[in-house]
């Protein structure tokens, strides 16, 4: 028994374990309470004593009550120097190790499920389409509920689409592009509509930013985002400061989550402290609204039973994990995800880009010329150290940072493939490999500001105007 439910808790991340012994804790108060029969009672309490042994294994503590565990990564990397561990949350992504996070144990640390084989060619079945380069490539990886997704999708029962954009600078870098670019692919290969936050009030609460100055970021992140070429027809983006006010359905949503998660709960899965302003705290609502149908009465006719996917980096799964735990207990169906892997800076993989830091990525404003120089002066190297050594040896695909960038923009696989062979076996040089990135971004990019040169400031309007788009529910 104890055995077998150790097996079914594994998938459960530490705030899941934390509210199964609450659960179970209530449930065998009110069976005493109760005077239910002994051997119920006895049963309940072996399940119980067993989910609190499945907690410590998983977090390395004893289960207090009112006080969850503070969700975050810390894996250990077989090693015990704590200078060895990765660490993530939705702010913060830190790794010592050159290769970047190691996002198998980040599958195990957050109970997600592991984006394999079958369900890549699930989805190439229910779609007719190629799968996008990102499945194949692993950088999606990881998913909550995709199945169930294709499962109603195969039904002809539609679902929806909702990823963000956090402005915190006017421009863009190449990362920012990840989640839409799929998103974009999503949205054409399954045909729904697409709902897209601009977190300007996070930005507002987290960063030194008045709130026109978040407001005015969000507006020009709106215009890279439009840029990607989502269907105005089918997409609408929102700005919380100027869309919070005016939906009275998104409103209410973060009302009904905001009554049901504790402060303790928050302050375990994000680590927020009593110093924290009051905004911060009730901030994880926000981000939560989105992922219910009612939220956008103008799209969905008012109907709260459509579910929702969600494409995003992993270090966002925090506010979802919340959310997909309160969604039963206010009515709503848990919304799906789609998990990326994290697009390295161009030091390395060991952290996420800094848009404060020019150096630290290429920005959609950047031209050819600083592109050009941004990858040859800054862009890490899994070369050796003279010509002769990486002949002899090779290069490690694994930790080149230009190669890294290759898997996300290249589409050709047979290309990829090529390089890969061509720089292990030391035939390709660095400078070689980081030409072959510069001229695969100089046209991607030059092709991406071309386009945002023709949106105009009322497409913008048009975008966020809270509208219904083309499609009937």
């Amino acid at each position: 028994m104890a055995d077998s439910l150790n097996c079914d808790l594994k998938p459960l991340s530490p705030l899941q374990l934390f509210e199964r012994v609450t659960e179970q804790g209530e449930k065998v108060r009110a069976l005493k309470a109760g005077k239910a029969p002994k051997d119920e009672i006895d049963a309940a309490v072996r399940m119980l004593l067993s989910l609190k042994l499945s907690y410590k294994t998983t977090t390395g503590q004893d289960y207090q009550a009112g006080l969850p565990p503070r969700d975050l990564l810390l894996i250990n990397n077989g090693t015990t120097k704590e200078e060895d561990e990765d660490f993530v949350d939705p702010w913060t992504v830190q790794t010592s190790n050159a290769k970047g996070v190691d996002y198998d144990k980040l599958i195990v640390r957050f109970g997600s499920s592991k984006i394999d084989t079958d369900l890549i060619n699930r989805i190439e079945r229910a779609t007719g389409q190629k799968p996008h380069h990102f499945l194949r490539r692993g950088i999606f990886f990881s998913h909550r509920d995709m199945d169930q997704i294709l499962d109603a999708y195969e039904n002809k029962k539609s679902f929806y689409l909702y990823t963000g954009r956090g402005p915190s600078s006017q421009a863009m870098h190449v990362g920012h592009l990840i989640p839409f670019i799929f998103t974009k692919w999503l949205q054409e290969v399954f045909d729904v509509p697409l709902v897209i936050q601009l977190t300007d009030d996070e930005k507002y609460l987290w960063k030194d930013l008045t709130t026109e100055k978040a407001y005015e970021y969000a507006i020009e992140n709106a215009k890279d985002i439009i840029a990607c070429g989502f269907d105005i027809n089918k997409t609408f983006i929102f700005s919380d400061l100027d869309y919070l006010g005016t939906s009275t359905g998104f409103y209410r949503n973060i009302v009904k989550v905001q009554k049901h998660v504790t402060f303790n709960q928050v302050k375990g899965i994000f680590g927020f402290t009593d110093s924290d302003c009051i905004g911060k705290i009730s901030f994880p609502a926000i981000q939560a609204a989105p992922s219910f149908s009612s939220s956008f009465p103008q799209i969905f006719n008012g109907k709260e039973n459509i579910q929702c996917l969600i494409p995003c980096a992993i270090d966002q799964d925090p506010y979802f994990r919340m959310t997909r735990d309160v969604a039963p207990r206010i009515g709503q169906p848990k919304p799906a995800l789609l998990h990326s892997v994290f697009f390295p800076a161009l030091q390395g993989a060991q952290t996420k880009m800094s848009a404060s830091d020019p150096n630290s990525s290429i920005f959609l404003t950047d031209t050819p010329k600083q592109i050009k120089t941004k990858i040859n002066k800054h862009a890490f190297s899994g070369g050796r150290d003279t010509i002769e050594e990486h002949r002899k040896y090779g290069g490690n695909c694994d930790v080149d940072v230009s190669f890294m960038y290759l898997t996300f923009f290249l589409e050709d696989d047979d290309r990829l493939e090529q390089l890969k062979q061509a720089y292990t076996s030391g035939e390709l040089l660095t400078g070689e490999l980081k030409k072959v990135l510069i001229e695969t971004l100089q046209p991607l990019i030059a092709a991406h500001q071309e386009r945002r040169k023709q949106v105009t400031d009322e497409m913008v309007k048009q975008f966020m105007t809270p509208r219904k788009l083309a499609f009937e529910f």
